[in-house]
């Protein structure tokens, strides 16, 4: 029968897939860390004292990305070159989400229409990413090797989520209410088809790797589309509704290290 579980539990117990999962995950969560780097550095004079929030949320990213490639490290595995229709983060900027790489590399303050941008792109990712995690945690928190891993990233992308939520309320309360709005519909949209289709060519990739039947990569395949489906008619809504959140100030402190991934 297939499961979440034992499906994530296959692809942890082969090493080639373990290590495309890997760094698939480093790659995305290393661009994540540079992206925020940038937009810290580039904030509006109007908006400085964002700037070590989104520090610390870059700082969490490159951590990430650390301990995905010391997981490898410790199986005594390479990462391996992220295929370009599994790189999620690549994609959504391909789509037109989040900053232009263009803007982001220039030394051009940003608007703060900009970090509107910003945090509206992330609040929709973050949702996805703390999902992830929290399925990942509920199968794999006890496990030996992983388990330190999945639970510290899921209270990071918690803790992001949560300062998504608590400086977009700001901004709406500021004004910005409708641009806000307007942009979370039209990224979780658009995240909800690069999902799909990353999820598409990561389960091929894994099918290839692993030696899926046909009929067991077809259903894995109308099971990606089935969530599409539901997340095109209604699911995407909970990524652009928005609460105060009870952890408050989640990103106020430094980053938490993780000295026994480094």
């Amino acid at each position: 029968m297939l499961s979440a579980k034992s499906l994530y539990q296959e692809i942890l117990d082969n090493d080639e897939s373990f290590r495309l999962f890997c760094s698939i995950a480093a790659s995305g969560e290393s661009q994540g860390g540079w992206e925020n780097a940038r937009i810290a550095a580039l904030v509006p004079r109007s908006e400085r004292d964002l700037a070590p929030k989104i520090t610390r949320h870059g700082a969490d990213e490159d951590k990430h990305g650390r301990i995905f490639n010391a997981l490898m490290k410790k199986r005594h595995l390479e990462p391996v070159p992220v295929p370009p229709e599994t790189d999620y983060t690549m994609l959504l900027e391909k789509h037109g989400i989040g900053l232009a790489h263009e803007k982001l590399k220039s030394d051009e303050p940003l608007t703060v229409r900009d970090i509107v941008t910003y945090l509206a792109h992330s609040r929709v990712t973050e949702q996805r990413a703390s999902e992830q995690m929290e399925l990942l945690r509920k199968h794999f928190a006890d496990h030996p090797d992983l388990g330190r891993a999945v639970k510290m990233i899921s209270n990071d992308e918690d803790n992001h989520l949560a300062y998504c939520h608590e400086e977009l309320l700001r901004f709406a309360y500021a004004g910005h209410g409708r641009a806000i709005q307007e942009t979370l519909r039209e990224c979780a949209l658009a995240e909800i088809r690069v999902y799909r289709d990353v999820s598409l060519a990561v389960m091929a990739h894994m099918g290839r790797i692993l030696g899926w039947p046909r009929a067991k990569s077809a259903v894995l395949a109308a099971g990606i589309h089935g969530v599409y489906a539901y997340e095109r008619a209604a699911g995407w809504r909970r990524m652009v509704s928005l609460r105060m959140p009870e952890r408050r100030d989640a990103l106020g402190g430094p980053a938490t290290s993780a000295p026994e991934f480094a």
